[in-house]
């Protein structure tokens, strides 16, 4: 028995210090491997380059969502009036570039786009420049930069995923959700790689169409009333193939405005979540 119990304790003992011996090994490799390596690069995609894209990349490192941008002013702005129906515009360079108070005299609307930020980004800022401000509804409006791979790939089902995840958010925080349909286009000067996005936009909005009718959400159809037969953006609406000009503007401004008072008129969301403002 004795000797049994001798000959365990050997084992245990050699196979301990064999487990302790590996991992040191291991260390020892992932050390000498990341001193070879030196300091981590991160390596943009082939097609961004010069300082713009080199500006860019650093701030995707340091502040992903670039909740800077907006953070002061939302400080600032605080609660509504009594009475005020404030809605926040949410969205990327399509949506900053839109003078609000030229298309809609005499609103509280709060543009708080984000030239070049894909929907990931927008869902990181969406509590601090949407929820926080206390607004009757928001216009979601993102996916453009999602098909340009502005912040890499994604799928389909990832953009819906950041579609969702916006508008119910909202709605679980009493705020009526409209949610925008993305503009048609062909392709982005900018990151001509990617393709023809045009049969993937065609269905990320026939889903957010079905979504937005489930959940009771407004849905604003542009893409319907400003693509051409290719299913791109027509140079009377724009001038890149991808930004509206003042005339794409003043062709979405009525579809907003209707989708506004819709949303304001109705409870809207399947939780019918009461009014919290």
């Amino acid at each position: 028995m004795k000797r049994r119990r001798k000959r365990k304790t050997v084992y245990l003992l050699a196979t301990f210090a064999a487990l302790i011996f590996a991992g040191a090994a291991a260390a020892q490799t992932t050390q000498s491997a990341a001193e070879a390596q030196g300091s981590i690069v991160v390596q943009a995609p082939a097609w961004e380059k010069g300082e713009g894209w080199a500006k860019f990349d650093e701030k995707l490192l340091v502040d992903f969502a670039n909740l800077e941008r907006f953070h002061d002013e939302d400080a600032k702005l605080g609660a509504p009036a009594a009475g005020e129906e404030r809605v926040v515009f949410m969205g990327d360079s399509i949506t900053e570039g839109w003078k609000l108070e030229t298309s809609f005299p005499g609103k509280t609307y709060i543009n708080r786009g984000i030239g070049g930020q894909s929907s990931s980004q927008m869902v990181l800022r969406f509590r601090q420049d949407v929820i926080d401000l206390k607004p009757k509804a928001v216009l979601i409006l993102a996916g453009t930069n999602d098909f340009a791979g502005n912040t890499g790939p994604v799928t389909l089902e990832q953009l819906e995923g950041n579609s969702m995840s916006m508008a119910d958010l909202a709605n679980a925080n009493g705020i009526r959700v409209v949610m925008c349909s993305v503009l048609p286009s062909v392709g982005f000067r900018w990151h001509p790689e990617v393709g023809n996005p045009a049969p993937r936009i065609a269905a990320l909005n026939q889903w957010m169409k079905g979504y937005a009718a489930d959940k009771g959400y407004v849905y604003v159809d542009y893409y319907s009333a400003m693509k051409d037969e290719e299913g791109g953006l027509p140079k009377k609406v724009s001038a890149d193939g991808v930004h509206p000009t003042a005339e794409g503007y003043a062709l979405m401004a009525p579809l907003a405005e209707a989708g506004i008072a819709k949303a304001l008129k109705e409870k809207g969301g399947e939780t019918k979540a009461s009014d919290k403002n």
